[in-house]
């Protein structure tokens, strides 16, 4: 069995390391579907299913959460390609009709995180449910199609890491590899290391559901803050072997600027609350 792993794991290796994607899954003509869109919206599909299943854990009205899922994925998709925009706003100054092109990518998770806590306020104040039990329930599926989604931008053949020489080292087109970094041929898969990252803390975020259904002192403010967190903290790790172009200020990426904020307030409000929850 052991040897059956191996040979497994070793071929896995070698199936990245030597093979170029292609961005396009089905070419019908003009019509082209792009593994991108596929993988996204295979994403959202498992994202809400698992949230179907939390809120039924919980009680929560299924027709409810089906009029927040369609304003979450609207609202999320607009939120998530117009904070893009903004941090590669040069580009698209010169390219405004690209701005319409999501197929190529260029979907920042924040700015989806953003519009739907805004979305949510509005759906819990309309229907009388806790923000955090809310929140709670999406978080695990926000990490399952978060993990399956960075698989489109493998076949895109963007958001890559450094040059390597390890041996999951995936080769990038020439066309595709930043100027100053043409020369080399492989670079860090950095879309499979928070693919998997995601998928860790989809099963650490579940593990706290059931600590929590089960009464063990796991809050749903916790579960919510520690997706946070954690989602935050390997995004702080993978910014520093990216690529992609992103604002910098004072030499630091502006995606690991906003996941220290994010840390730092998540975790301070976990003190804050503890301490008032002690006082009282």
């Amino acid at each position: 069995m052991q040897n059956v792993i191996t040979n497994i794991w070793n071929q896995m290796f070698i199936f990245f390391h030597t093979y170029t994607p292609n961005s396009i899954l089905i070419s019908l003509g003009p019509l082209k579907i792009y593994w991108y869109g596929m993988f996204i919206v295979v994403g959202l599909l498992l994202a809400i299913f698992t949230t179907f299943k939390l809120a039924e854990y919980y009680g929560i009205k299924k027709e409810n959460i089906i009029d927040l899922s369609f304003w979450l994925i609207t609202g999320g998709i607009i939120g998530a390609r117009l904070y893009h925009v903004f941090l590669e706003y040069d580009y698209y100054l010169s390219n405004p009709l690209s701005v319409l092109k999501i197929w190529n990518g260029g979907l920042a998770i924040h700015g989806a995180i953003i519009i739907g806590a805004i979305i949510i306020y509005r759906f819990i104040r309309k229907n009388g449910y806790s923000f955090w039990l809310i929140t709670s329930i999406i978080t695990p599926g926000l990490a399952l199609g978060q993990a399956l989604g960075r698989w489109g931008n493998y076949f895109n053949q963007e958001i890559f890491g450094k040059p390597t020489d390890m041996p999951w080292g995936i080769p990038i087109e020439f066309l595709k590899r930043p100027h100053d970094y043409s020369i080399f041929t492989h670079f860090h898969p950095t879309f499979l290391y928070e693919s998997i990252g995601s998928l860790i803390i989809f099963g650490l975020l579940l593990w706290l559901h059931k600590k929590a259904k089960q009464g063990k002192n796991v809050s749903h403010m916790n579960i919510t803050l520690i997706y946070l967190i954690s989602y935050s903290f390997l995004r702080l790790l993978l910014e520093f072997i990216r690529l992609d172009d992103t604002l910098i200020i004072f030499g630091i990426r502006w995606p690991q600027i906003i996941s220290i904020i994010i840390i730092l307030f998540s975790i301070a409000f976990i003190i804050y609350k503890n301490t008032a929850k002690n006082n009282s």
